[in-house]
């Protein structure tokens, strides 16, 4: 059955010779958020209390919320630390930041962000966390869903560029603090459901004194906190959500959670959903047909460390890192322990590489929030780039007089196409030398010209817009999938079949990462081959369709076929 495809961007970008490799003297990434208007800051509220929720947020998004074809930013803001997690209506607030981007004739891109909160009607001034996007009712406009120290909200897009609360109306209920969530078909009706993971039982005002190892009051560990479990709301179809947390078995375990990714890891059709918890086992929930989920994370190898410990962890993605087809898991952690490589040998069962693969050991020193599998150079291969910050303070990186010591520098480490990672951090950029509290991170294709980018927010800090400045030296192609009910058919995957042949999987999610939301569109790197290509789409609903793309460079729509 053949797919629609209809062409975007017009024409390829304007770019240096192809296949040219960077100078080491060259930035990667630039920042230019201020550049662009991207004025935002994140307040955390510390007054000297230590309190936990100061350190955990936030997050921010990259979604296109007017349908224009480019994406725009959602930042999550945190606030005064009250009962019950209000930051007050003096409070800033989240924002919304409308992408204005220009593109001249000889293909130069500009980059401009307008503040349109107000015009948007959000005003979410209670203590944020994170931040889910997707179209909850099938009216092609991406929904958020945005997490809190407290009671979450659901924002609906009203597709004229205004967003209404409906939170209530939408049968949402989670007034714990809750950190990731996840947009996902997990029953394959069409319509998107939703988890949401919680982390402790918490209540600002009632913090418990903590001491490190040194004996110094420090921020306390999440263990000093009752863990809570995560919730599963069911998509009715009519725009509002059933709780079926226990019906379909999620309320039977508890974690710590702060990171969460849906991917079908064991390649059974149904879509799979991988919980990243702080100091406790991590889960596997694994899909039974649309109808439960049983958590399988021991014996498939990915709920503790390869010598049996539970990790601080926080950030996570999966991604096909080794071109062979199926879905690995990248997880940040807490410092001393190192990012961690579960590899799928197919079935759904992984193996801890991440020691003979080289990322465990550069990221010792650092603690992982925000990741992602990003092809960073469009060589093919996906690379590794982590947003970092300390959650205690005494850390290594602390510097004397800083009232929030916990700033450290982002890390970026390349696939060698071999299994192994080489640490090119020094290589990425001024701005990966310059030490933030590293919280959420988003990527996409912010310019639309070819490669991935990334928003990455820092706790006490203002947002960082790092613009990829070498992927379009190599060929591309970008595809955005729409599933027959209008939406980015999240879930969905991606073939791409070159001359090698390869096939280079990806899939279209929003979610991963920590606390934020991801480009849906898919982007898949090329190295030097400009020919025609093989694009085959595995739909969430079990429908496979093939397609040959004749010109690459670009941005295209792939609509998925309506049934015969």
């Amino acid at each position: 059955m053949a797919v629609t495809l209809i062409a975007c961007g017009g024409s390829p970008t304007s770019t240096p010779e192809r296949g040219a490799v960077a100078p080491a003297a060259e930035e990667w990434f630039v920042d230019r958020a201020a550049a662009a208007g991207l004025n935002f800051r994140h307040v955390n509220g510390m007054s000297g209390a230590l309190s936990l929720a100061e350190i955990m947020g936030a997050g921010a998004a990259l979604f296109d919320y007017d349908n224009d074809g480019d994406l725009d930013v959602f930042a999550v803001q945190g606030g005064e630390l009250t009962q019950g997690g209000s930051a007050g209506a003096g409070q800033p607030g989240d924002r919304l930041y409308r992408n204005d981007l220009q593109v001249a004739g000889d293909g130069t891109r500009t980059l401009r962000f307008t503040d349109v909160t107000a015009q948007s009607g959000i005003d979410a001034r209670t203590y944020g966390m994170g931040v889910a996007a997707g179209d909850i009712d099938n009216d092609g406009w991406v929904d958020l869903y945005v997490t809190r120290l407290g009671a979450d909200l659901l924002l609906r897009n009203n597709g004229n560029g205004t967003f209404s609360d409906v939170t209530r109306a939408g049968g949402i209920h989670d007034a714990a603090w809750s950190v990731p969530a996840s947009f996902l078909d997990f029953d394959r009706d069409g319509w998107l459901d939703l988890f949401v993971g919680n982390y402790v039982r918490y209540e600002a005002g009632t913090n418990i004194t903590c001491r490190g190892a040194t004996g110094v009051t420090d921020y306390c560990t999440p263990q000093a906190y009752q863990a809570m479990a995560g919730r599963v709301y069911r998509n009715r179809g009519n725009g509002t959500f059933a709780d079926v947390t226990t019906a379909v078995g999620v309320a039977s375990d508890y974690g710590p959670a702060l990171g969460s990714t849906t991917a079908d890891f064991d390649r059974d059709g149904w879509i799979d959903l991988y919980v990243a918890n702080d100091g406790t086992a991590n889960q596997l929930w694994r899909n039974q047909d649309g109808k439960r989920f049983r958590n399988g994370a021991l014996l498939a190898g990915v709920a503790v460390s390869a010598d049996g410990r539970p990790e601080g962890s926080m950030g996570v993605d999966a991604g096909d890192f080794d071109n062979d087809g199926d879905e690995d898991l990248v997880v940040t952690n807490l410092f001393g322990e190192g990012t961690a490589l579960y590899v799928n040998d197919g079935s759904g069962i992984f193996e801890d590489r991440g020691a003979a693969s080289g990322l465990r050991t550069a990221s010792l020193r650092y603690t992982g929030f925000g990741v992602a599998w990003v092809d960073v150079d469009n060589d093919g291969w996906l690379d590794v780039l982590s947003a970092n910050g300390a959650v205690q303070l005494a850390q290594p990186f602390a510097r004397p007089g800083d009232p929030f010591p916990l700033g450290q520098r982002m890390q970026l480490l390349r696939n060698r196409g071999d299994g192994r990672f080489d640490d090119v951090t020094d290589r990425a950029g001024t701005v990966f030398a310059d030490p933030a509290v590293g919280r959420g991170a988003a990527f996409g294709d912010v310019d639309n010209d070819g490669d991935v980018d990334v928003l990455v927010a820092s706790n006490n800090g203002p947002l960082r817009l790092l613009v990829n400045e070498i992927g379009t030296r190599k060929h591309w192609v970008g595809l955005r999938l729409v599933a027959t009910q209008g939406r980015d058919a999240l879930g969905a995957r991606v073939g791409v079949i070159g001359p090698d042949r390869v096939t280079r999987w990806r899939r279209a999610r929003s979610d991963g990462s920590y606390a934020s939301a991801n480009d849906p569109r898919v982007l898949v790197g090329l190295g030097d081959y400009s020919g025609p290509l093989r694009v085959r789409v595995e739909w969430p609903g079990g429908k496979t369709e093939e397609r040959v793309v004749e010109a690459v460079d670009r941005w295209m729509t792939l609509k998925e076929m309506a049934a015969r």
